[in-house]
């Protein structure tokens, strides 16, 4: 089982009508869904299972600038923003702690490699800074490996990913929206080329704007529409730890671990660097799109052929809106964690800080990560179909930049001028040919 979250009891009733549907309940949905509703816009939130049950609770926790993308940095900054008040602004905690997150690194070239992009960050005033080998003691005191060096950003932080979905859904609710579970989305209703509405399990619900905040099931849900999301899915492995008294508050990661503090004094611990990335009959499909990342990133993939393959290759790609849609039949995706990678990432952690090494694991899951061609989020309209918007393919970015993309998409959707410069997210981007069924 996937870690517990915090529970969201659904709206009893369906509505009639709305100005906007957002379909996933995650932490992008659930911030959409808060940044409509705070605009005073009707919004429906309809999540087919829990609340924030997927990979917006599996994650690590990080919410950091330091090493994004540079099309990212805008949005990553007016995240962090709003991390730093989202408790005061939901009156509910997030769990988010400005503690600081640096990346250790074993050779001096892993650390010149960083340098370039300290300087790409300078011009959004990000504050990354180097550490010599002697200085890191005095930040993440009791290694027992010699460092070239660290880059470290003091002003990033962690956050809860069990508590934070819910708590900003929750906070959505209060400022209006309608917040429906158990309530999957079969797919849109179109009327001359425009959306008129979404036909869910439980009725129709008339609106005017779609938000698709679906994470890892959002290409098949275009798919059912005509429209060609070249988005895959990878399994991250996560475990947590039962309280270490006296560990360290920063959050940090080498090469081949990552852990962070958590709220109830344990930590939560992966292995970077070791996505195992399924093959299966998307990768066929979408490998053109894909082989450049695959080529660039393939010492951090772990190519895996298994019974995935069968079971996606059996799972229906069309639909239709009268009868029971895929998306009623796995309510939670709750993936195998990947056993090796566990235990080399704890063996790696344990190595380089024996203050973990009499760690307690008292639980593991595993989560399946939405990723695009060039690992930078789609958040777009989609100009083929007036009124549908899209906000997906995070590649494991999405719960640190969850507020801010919420409300970049909350101002798409308004017509308002954008908190920052939506171009590098457009789905067109990818130059291919979008039709609509």
């Amino acid at each position: 089982m996937g870690p517990g979250v915090d529970p969201v009891e659904s709206d009893p009733a369906l509505p009639d009508r709305t100005e906007v549907v957002v379909v996933g309940g995650g932490i992008i949905g659930s911030s959409t869904a808060l940044f409509l509703a705070r605009k005073g816009i009707p919004v429906v939130l309809c999540e087919k299972g829990q609340i924030g049950a997927e990979q917006s609770s599996r994650n690590w926790g990080w919410c950091r600038t330091m090493g994004r993308d540079v099309r990212e940095l805008p949005l990553a900054i007016e995240s962090l923003r709003l991390w730093r008040g989202m408790n005061a602004l939901l009156g509910a905690e997030t769990g988010f702690r400005q503690a600081g997150i640096a990346y250790l690194c074993e050779t001096p070239a892993k650390l010149a490699a960083y340098d370039g992009w300290i300087e790409a960050a300078r011009q959004y005033q990000v504050p990354t800074r180097r550490l010599a080998s002697d200085e890191i003691e005095s930040v993440l005191p009791g290694s027992a490996v010699r460092w070239a060096g660290a880059v470290m950003t003091p002003e990033d932080g962690r956050a809860e990913p069990s508590r934070a979905a819910p708590a900003i859904a929750l906070g959505a609710r209060a400022a209006g929206a309608q917040v429906l579970t158990g309530c999957a989305v079969r797919g849109l209703d179109l009327a001359g080329g425009r959306i008129t509405g979404v036909v869910t399990e439980r009725g129709r619900i008339a609106c005017q704007s779609v938000v698709l905040a679906g994470g890892a099931w959002s290409r098949l849900f275009c798919g059912n529409q005509g429209i060609d999301l070249p988005q895959l899915r990878v399994l991250g492995s996560v475990m947590r730890t039962a309280p270490l008294p006296g560990g360290p508050e920063l959050a940090a990661g080498a090469s081949n671990f990552g852990f962070r503090k958590r709220l109830d004094g344990g930590y939560t611990i992966a292995q970077r660097n070791a996505t195992i990335a399924d093959i299966l009959p998307d990768s066929i499909r979408l490998f053109r799109d894909f082989a450049p990342s695959w080529m660039a990133n393939r010492q951090e993939l772990r190519l895996r052929l298994g019974s995935r393959f069968l079971e996606e290759w059996r799972l229906p790609r069309r639909w239709g809106l009268d009868g029971r849609s895929p998306f009623e039949t796995v309510r939670v995706m709750n993936p195998v964690p990947h056993a090796g990678v566990l235990r080399e990432g704890r063996e790696h952690l344990s190595r380089a800080f024996p203050f973990f090494r009499d760690m307690k694991v008292v639980e593991t899951w595993g989560g399946l990560i939405d990723v695009t061609p060039d690992a930078v989020p789609v958040i777009s309209s989609v100009a083929s179909l007036p009124g549908f918007f899209i906000a997906t393919g995070f590649s494991g970015h999405g719960f640190g930049i969850g507020p801010g993309a919420g409300r970049l998409m909350a101002e798409l959707v308004a017509g308002e001028t954008p908190v920052v410069d939506p171009a590098p997210f457009r789905l067109d981007r990818f130059r291919r040919t979008v039709n609509t069924a």
